[in-house]
């Protein structure tokens, strides 16, 4: 429905250093409390990973491994990377392991709005873990 109404969250940075001084983090979020973008977005040559999410009984750090590794193997290829994660006790959530990181939940809606904001060339599910894992086919669905 928000669709319809071209109603789409705006991208922030998040502001690491107290607004001592202009922030120049990759730390995103999505928001629908603003007008514009904090950053010029990609716009497409990206590759978006998503992270495992939070950890959970049955769900550990190799999950984040696998995305870290494969952001690392994007980049030594010269790719631009994004990750989609929430949870900052993992190390893809670090400052220097994408170009760009959404601190944001793993779940169809948020993963579709990065994607329309960012335009990726695609999207990298399957080294996440089971939250990335759930949604996939309605990601493939979606085009």
């Amino acid at each position: 429905v928000r669709l319809g109404f071209e109603l789409r969250p705006r991208v922030k940075q998040i502001d690491t250093v107290a607004a001592e001084y202009p922030a120049e983090t990759n730390y995103l979020y999505l928001t629908y409390n603003g007008s514009d973008d904090d950053v010029e977005l990609h716009q497409g040559g990206a590759h978006m990973v998503l992270g495992s999410g939070v950890y959970r009984i049955g769900s550990s750090v190799e999950f984040d491994w696998c995305a870290v590794r494969c952001t690392q193997e994007l980049r030594q290829l010269g790719c631009k990377t994004i990750m989609v994660n929430y949870n900052p006790e993992t190390v893809s959530t670090d400052y220097d392991m994408c170009d760009r990181l959404y601190f944001e939940e793993i779940s169809f809606e948020v993963v579709m709005d990065v994607y329309e904001a960012e335009n990726p060339m695609g999207v990298i599910v399957s080294k996440g873990g089971q939250l990335p894992n759930n949604i996939a086919l309605h990601l493939h669905r979606a085009g």
